[in-house]
């Protein structure tokens, strides 16, 4: 297969979760999930070159993070070669702002926006739905990042449903230090929910408020069933919530299975003021004030 492009320039997304809940575990040891995810115009940025020599090259602007199999971009560009018989050479470069382990689905929007590169370089020749189906081989995150936009995510993750683009407002992040293994998130959420109650987001009621471009009602809506289990892993998450409330936010929840909160302004201003406020603090460098992003 021969490329119609030598370079492609692509962005990979940061995304959150308006709402995430768990139904149930699958027998297959998965569990069965429902989330409404966002995109955010917060984004890296990926460059792709066909080389003459053959093989997968990569760079990174963040030296912490591997560039070889072990990046989810890397694997991506590995399995589409692979997948559609390109014996090219394929160097990346990947220039990172997302933060790392955040639970803002980096690494999986880095590998989505290396499958529409690389596809793009290539003529187009698989459908969203081949790439869906090749992106959900190497994370479940994987066919919402190639989406975008508001979604209504089930099953594993990979059961998408597009709908009614979020109402404008302003979006800031605020990543702690310390993470959390998702793995380890998960297991005691189960353990958790056999001893206690939890509370599940309303699910309908977000999709109505979305539906009618309810921003109160989004915004209050806010739920997700991980938090509390990471909280008690990652304790400032509860300090970061409890100031960006006195601050003024309108909504605010972790996001995925943490550690980053984000926090819905409808006032720019008082979103700016928020925003300097973390800015003085330890969490400035985990600290990002941005909007919802909807493809065109």
């Amino acid at each position: 297969m021969k490329p119609i492009k030598s370079e492609v320039t692509t962005y990979a997304y940061a995304k959150i979760n308006l709402s995430l809940d768990i139904l149930g575990t699958l027998p297959n040891g998965y569990h069965e999930v429902q989330m409404i995810m966002q995109s955010l115009q917060l984004h890296d940025t990926l460059t792709i070159h066909r080389n003459d020599t053959q093989g997968i090259t990569m760079t990174c602007s963040d030296s912490s993070l591997p560039v070889d199999e072990h990046n989810l971009a890397y694997r991506a560009a590995a399995l589409f070669c692979s997948t559609y018989k390109i014996t090219d050479g394929i160097r990346i470069h990947l220039e990172k702002r997302i933060p790392v382990a955040a639970g803002l689905a980096g690494g999986s929007s880095d590998a989505a926006a290396v499958l529409r590169g690389v596809n793009e370089m290539y003529g187009f020749p698989a459908s969203s739905e081949e790439l869906a189906a090749l992106g959900v081989t190497l994370g479940a995150d994987i066919p919402y990042c190639l989406m975008l936009g508001t979604a209504l995510s089930e099953g594993i993750g990979e059961r998408l449903t597009s709908l009614s683009a979020a109402p404008d407002c302003f979006c800031l992040l605020v990543k702690p230090a310390a993470g959390a293994s998702t793995k380890q998130i998960y297991t005691d959420y189960d353990a958790l929910a056999q001893t206690t109650k939890i509370t599940h987001p309303d699910t309908a009621t977000l999709l109505e408020a979305l539906s009618f471009g309810n921003y109160n009602a989004l915004a209050a809506g806010l739920c997700n069933v991980l938090e509390p289990v990471t909280m008690k892993l990652v304790p400032e998450i509860a300090s970061i919530k409890e100031t960006l409330s006195a601050l003024g936010a309108d909504g605010i929840l972790m996001s995925g299975s943490g550690p980053t909160v984000f926090a819905l302004f409808s006032d720019l201003t008082v979103a700016k003021k928020a925003e300097a406020h973390f800015l003085q603090t330890e969490y400035a460098p985990g600290t990002f004030l941005t909007e919802f992003y909807q493809p065109k």
